[in-house]
């Protein structure tokens, strides 16, 4: 099972067609290794190609299946309220380089729907974040000051097309959603030929950074480069230590039909917990994405409760009359609350792009638009925000040692735990959980037909126990955010290996 098949598909990728690059099975040299088919990779990948180097790309799955096929989709340089913080913690000059980054990440992906003929839904919208508590208008208000004066053009405003009443909201222009997937199907497209590839099912196991250039080993072969650009969701060797500065959040969202009028715009609510809605376009008319519900991945417990809460306020807040897909996501909020990007510690040749804090589209496309000016010795205006070498600057210290000790506390209270496992005859069709299984606690599934699966319970990244996740029945270590399928097949890094199968005999 990859990602394109896991139990609630997105709209995305219910909606596009597939993919059939052909895996990796020899020696490739090429200028620049792509680790990762997502929007960041193939946007590095597609912009690189374009400047006149040779690429290729490496995806363990299909393109764009990953956190890029299972987003909300708002291409927006508003996120959240983000810049009266970084004025704060990082000054006023770093601050401007992240929203200009992504302003100009906006612009990117315009040009480039524009110069491919993409039809990907793109659309123009304003972006809003708002309030419905009073408490938060000061909130609201500082948002939108902090905005202005990094020039974005963001106003203040108490009135906005949802259907229940907004205290208070920022406003942005001209920020833009769009069809993540059939978008980066067109990018992987225009990257194939004069000596570039894009290669699927392919996982890379390993980056080696020798005398003659980086080699990176995937699936039946090697790609030899100049560079390497690791955009995987989080680096899947430990090339800087970024599972310790960037923590794992899962989120959900469904797409729904309504009856009435839609509102337009896109909206993210600040309050708790969150909430996201934006027009879509399903079958020839227009319905809504509502996202929303946060939790660490691995650490969400009873996980169909989250759709139930979202669908819940979807009906008290809208007319829905169906309700077409639901789906999850994870991505990583670093400590600092700025992605990471550039070359990465310790290295010369391997670089990274991580820490997206679940804007992706637009992150993922300013970070590929970095990437590439470095990767061919141009100077960008944005890298020194994003430097991924760089250190943890003030107000960071206390977030990481909170996150670091929530890892620490996990891991020890889930060993604790798998000492009082049941057996695994409690375990219904379609159910998984840890379980006693001839004496030794396992990670172990009930297939529908009646028979058992059972695997290790130890993630193959640093040892962590993983969780049942009933909602997508995957195994989620709760550590560092590695996703396995209901067999133990490695869906999301940094893992690499498959969980241990464990021989089973029942009675």
């Amino acid at each position: 099972m990859g990602l394109l098949e896991l139990y609630n598909p997105s709209l995305w990728v219910g909606t596009s067609a597939a993919s059939s690059y052909p895996p990796l099975a020899d020696r490739v040299e090429v200028d620049v290794a792509v680790v990762g088919g997502g929007i960041t990779g193939l946007t590095t990948a597609l912009l690189l190609k374009q400047a006149g180097a040779t690429v290729a790309v490496v995806e363990a799955d299909r393109v764009a299946s990953g956190t890029t096929g299972y987003t909300t989709a708002k291409v927006t340089s508003l996120h959240g309220l983000t810049y009266a913080e970084l004025i704060d913690t990082q000054g006023e000059d770093k601050a401007r380089q992240y929203a200009q980054a992504n302003q100009a990440a906006v612009g990117q992906v315009a040009a480039l729907v524009d110069q491919l003929g993409i039809d990907c839904q793109f659309e123009h919208q304003p972006a809003f974040t708002y309030t419905t508590e009073a408490a938060r208008r000061a909130d609201i208000a500082a948002e939108v000051e902090a905005a202005t004066t990094l020039g974005l053009p963001a106003s203040y405003t108490e009135d906005t097309a949802l259907p229940y009443p907004v205290e208070a909201a920022v406003r942005l222009e001209d920020q833009a959603q769009f069809h993540p997937r059939r978008y980066c199907l067109a990018l992987a497209g225009a990257i194939p030929g004069d000596g570039s590839h894009v290669f699927e099912m392919t996982r890379a196991r390993d980056v080696e950074e020798t005398g003659g250039g980086p080699v990176v080993r995937a699936g039946g072969g090697e790609v030899v480069a100049a560079d390497v650009v690791v955009a995987t969701l989080l680096p899947f060797v430990d090339l800087g230590g970024f599972f310790s500065k960037a923590h794992p959040m899962m989120s959900y969202a469904m797409a729904v039909r309504v009856h009435g009028e839609v509102p337009q715009g896109m909206y993210l609510g600040v309050d708790s917990p969150t909430r996201s809605v934006r027009p879509v376009r399903l079958d020839g008319e227009t319905g809504l994405i509502l996202g929303g519900q946060s939790h660490k991945v691995g650490q969400g417990g009873e996980t169909g409760q989250y759709y139930a809460d979202l669908e819940a306020w979807g009906r008290a807040s809208f007319p829905i009359r169906s309700i077409d897909y639901r789906w999850s996501a994870h991505d990583y909020v670093p400590v600092d609350s700025i992605p990471y990007v550039g070359r990465s510690p310790r290295h010369q040749r391997v670089h990274v792009a991580t820490g997206f804090k679940k804007w992706g589209m637009s992150n993922g496309t300013a970070a590929g638009m970095i990437l590439a000016d470095l990767l061919v010795g141009r100077a960008n205006p944005w890298a020194e925000v994003f430097d991924a070498t760089r250190v943890d600057p003030k107000g960071s210290i206390k977030e990481f040692v909170k996150e670091n000790l929530n890892v620490g506390k996990r891991f020890v209270k889930d060993h604790l735990a798998r000492s009082d496992s049941p057996p695994a005859g409690q375990l219904a069709p379609g159910q998984g959980g840890l379980v006693n299984v001839d004496g030794n606690d396992v990670a172990a599934y009930r297939r529908p037909d009646g028979s058992l699966v059972a695997v290790s319970a130890v993630c193959t990244h640093m040892g962590c126990t993983v969780q049942w996740n009933p909602a997508e029945t995957t195994w989620d270590c709760p550590c560092h955010g590695s996703r396995f399928d209901c067999e133990g097949a490695v869906l999301n890094g940094p893992a690499v290996a498959d969980l241990a199968p464990v021989p089973v005999e029942e009675q």
